[in-house]
């Protein structure tokens, strides 16, 4: 899920790779799993992962949203 404006594409594993495709299309740079229990959050122009925290899964101090 990018984190500028929301849209769900499927990441690079999936043959058709759509996340990579939108952050092309737009340099929309952070992106953040949106599967259940996804916890990783990827940026493209760093072409690193992120903790969960910095992109919204989990609260600093590792504990999950309630």
């Amino acid at each position: 899920m990018c984190l500028t404006c929301g849209h769900i594409g499927c990441c690079d594993s999936s043959r058709n790779k759509h996340a990579t495709k939108h952050f092309l299309a737009t340099r929309h740079p952070v992106m953040r799993s949106a599967q259940p229990g996804g916890d990783w959050g990827w940026c493209y122009i760093d072409k690193t992962m992120l903790p969960a925290e910095d992109v919204g899964l989990r609260p600093a101090g590792g504990h999950p949203p309630v």
